[in-house]
């Protein structure tokens, strides 16, 4: 939530292309730098809190400015040198330029942005905590096949453009900067990438054109358990395309015996998405599924399944959750939004019994084998909406309550009946910060209040920070 402008000067009004000499204080929740002159809020692509830009203006709503930095004039003093050679046109890591403490900081920032301009009454607000590692450090990563490739800055104008493999590029829509290594996945996986880049080109396999529709390859998502070292690749096409796709696979496997399975999803509708269409799905080598083991369980991961991307914090991220709830041994636990049932797994050992609620019936058939999996027999799930869920007949009342909704936050619906549930404490998990604090102002009302906020960094070198937010009764106080 970015700081409110002051009210605009009488001087004509700034307008696309203008350029401004602007320094960056902070930055605000996409990344982008953020900075104050002549009574308007500028919020600045590729800039870094403490550098001194020259920047133009794109568009203008009122006060509110959003521009580019064409120039950086000063680099400030947390600047580093970025780890990855596609800073800055991959329009993923936005933060790389940045020392990681400042990083952290303007994390809680953000964080104690969002709650304090929302909530009446105070809160314990804690540090962020780090990442251990800030590159190789995610599980899972997704590439995009492009016949509109983004042509760097010096590159020659008549540069080969047809054919890309990697990430969208930043503020450009429907380019896709060609990726030859990604510095926050395993370097297996930059392997992998670059053996797909080859023979798709050798083999002259069409990618995908967003505008037109037409091509075969379209993503690459490459999954690597760190606790088993276990590969699954899934290729998405637009059509299954056997003839090309199997020998294509083979040549994959054959050069990376580091590949448990291999998948081909196929997704024949124009929607931009590495979600195949169903019943699609073919297993071109392996089992389907690879391993990884949080806190000591151990759970199957298959192409569709949602899984925190960075596993070493995962696990600090469930133990703080298990820390919030506070079990004795003798408690009922809810877990709303439960997918896989991960948490609930993970809670059951400390609780009498958890039930897990969740929509997705293929989320919840894996939560139900990885329970099985593991000989947890305190744990049940209830398949439908969460609202439906809570309505079931039978259920004993819950003591403690989890929820680890979407992005966009509970259903307005849901946050009435998830505050009669008369539980002692709610421990609320979110990736979004925003509407994890609409969420708790709605709560504040209905006789809630938030005791503790503590954000933990998941995702180093991006303005996206993971929070468990923890609230009690008022009547508690």
């Amino acid at each position: 939530m970015s700081e409110q402008p002051v009210k605009s000067p009488p001087t004509r009004k700034p307008r696309a292309g203008d350029q401004f000499e602007l320094d960056i204080v902070a930055f605000d929740g996409r990344g982008r730098g953020t900075a104050q002159r002549d009574g308007y809020h500028f919020t600045v692509r590729r800039a870094a809190p403490g550098a001194t830009v020259r920047a133009m203006v794109l568009r203008r709503r009122g006060a509110n400015i959003e521009a580019v930095a064409l120039e950086k004039l000063a680099a400030g003093p947390k600047a580093v040198e970025p780890v990855c050679a596609h800073f800055g046109a991959c329009g993923g890591c936005s933060l790389q330029d940045l020392a990681y403490s400042e990083q952290l900081a303007g994390l809680r920032a953000l964080v104690e942005r969002s709650f304090t301009s929302r909530l009446s009454t105070p809160f314990e607000l804690h540090d962020v905590i780090p990442a251990p590692a800030t590159t190789r450090y995610r599980n899972k990563m997704e590439f995009t096949f492009s016949a509109r490739r983004w042509i760097a800055p010096g590159e020659p104008e008549n540069a080969p453009n047809g054919f890309a493999l990697g990430m969208h590029a930043a503020g450009v829509h429907g380019k896709v900067v060609d990726i030859y290594g990604c510095s926050i996945q395993a370097r297996v996986a930059d392997e992998i990438l670059a053996t797909v880049r080859e023979l798709s080109v050798a083999r002259a396999l069409p990618p995908w054109d967003p505008k037109l529709h037409t091509g075969l390859l379209r993503y690459l998502v490459i999954r690597h358990a760190g606790s088993s070292s276990e590969v699954l690749v899934n290729l998405v096409t637009s059509d299954e395309a056997p003839d090309v796709i199997d020998p294509f696979v083979r040549e994959i496997v054959a050069r990376h015996p580091t590949i448990t399975t291999f998948l081909q999803n196929v997704n024949s509708r124009p929607a931009d998405t590495a979600i195949g269409d169903p019943g699609r799905e073919r297993v071109l080598f392996g089992g389907g599924v690879i391993r990884e083991r949080i806190l000591g369980l151990e759970f199957e991961l298959s192409a569709g399944s949602f899984f925190q991307t960075n596993s070493v914090q995962a696990e600090r991220l469930f133990e703080i959750v298990r820390e919030e709830c506070a079990l004795t041994g003798g408690e009922t636990v809810y877990d709303l939004y439960c997918g896989t049932g991960t948490i609930a797994l993970i809670l059951s050992a400390a609780a009498r019994e958890v039930i897990g609620f969740e929509i997705v019936s293929s989320s919840v058939a894996d939560a139900r084998a990885n329970a099985l999996r593991n000989g947890i027999g305190n744990v049940r799930f209830v398949e439908g909406d969460a609202l439906d869920g809570l309505a079931t007949e039978g259920l004993p009342a819950p003591d403690v309550v989890v929820v680890d909704p979407p992005r966009a936050g509970l259903h307005k619906k849901v946050l009435p009946r998830l505050a009669a549930l008369g539980a002692r404490r709610i421990v609320y998990v979110s990736c979004h910060h925003p509407a994890a604090a609409e969420d708790a102002r709605v709560l504040e009302s209905l006789g809630w209040r938030v005791e503790r906020v503590r954000p933990i960094d998941m995702f180093p070198h991006t303005p996206h920070v993971e929070c468990v937010i923890t609230l009690v009764p008022q009547s508690a106080s």
